[in-house]
């Protein structure tokens, strides 16, 4: 059985402490206030949520396969890179996914904002609106059906550490390309060099059409692809620059 790095045990730790916070105070609504990621525009948006979503999750399946992943991967990854570089991957990952699902959203959000601001309704009456889930006087059925278009993203919130994990997970393809993993529902062994770019890609094509080919609903599509990415990225420029060959394999 493969040993838990260090660094990977401690965030393992915070995360199931977090889990625990979330469901054992404030009836499971107070952390999400507090540390899940909210949309930027939305008055329970707070910075320190950029980085503290990363901790949360929304369910003990959530948690337990995001945790496996983190050891599964993580570790090796890790004890390749050692604490420091893997922390760096790790958190620039999650930032990269935020920066990506957040991104996705003003692109689906800001037009029909200022449609409806050109229709004559105020900054304050959409926020309003969009915050209490009620209606003014005086809005047109045009208006209501913009409203209803961007509701869901006004009011989205994201947790869990997928973004960092699929950052971990670019890293450790590129390091073991010929490493055989496995789907739970697909058992047959596919090279990593393949593996993890089809995912990505399954994820860039879920987000796109707006259908989760992986079979349920609320993923952050585009915030794993952005951790992925990111995560490509930094060992990319590492490999180019910095290491020795050898360290690879």
């Amino acid at each position: 059985m493969m040993r838990i790095s260090e660094t990977v045990k401690h965030l393992l730790i915070i995360n199931v402490i977090m889990f625990i916070g979330t469901v054992a105070i404030g009836e499971g609504v107070l952390f999400y206030d507090w540390f899940a990621m909210h949309f930027p525009k939305n008055e329970a948006f707070k910075p320190w949520q950029i980085i503290t979503h990363m901790f949360m999750h929304g369910s003990p399946m959530h948690l337990f396969f995001n945790m496996f992943a983190l050891w599964m991967f993580g570790s090796p990854v890790e004890q390749a890179l050692g604490s420091k570089r893997f922390l760096f991957i790790y958190f620039s990952a999650g930032l990269g996914a935020v920066a990506m699902q957040v991104g996705y959203y003003y692109f689906q959000y800001l037009p029909t904002y200022d449609s409806l601001l050109g229709s004559g309704l105020s900054s304050d009456q959409i926020i309003q609106m969009l915050s209490t889930n009620k209606v003014i006087e005086g809005t047109s059925q045009a208006q209501f059906s913009q409203l209803q278009h961007i509701f869901p993203i006004f009011n989205a919130s994201m947790v869990g550490a997928s973004g960092c994990l699929m950052g971990i997970m670019a890293a450790f393809g590129m390091m073991n390309p010929n490493a055989e993993l496995m789907l739970i529902f697909l058992p047959i062994p596919i090279k990593a060099k393949y593996f993890i770019p089809g995912i990505i890609a399954l994820d860039l094509i879920s987000g796109i059409s707006g259908q989760s080919i992986f079979g349920y609903g609320n993923i952050a599509h585009f915030a794993h692809v952005g951790g992925a990415v990111t995560g490509f990225l930094i060992m990319w420029y590492w490999k180019k620059t910095q290491f020795n060959r050898n360290r690879w394999y």
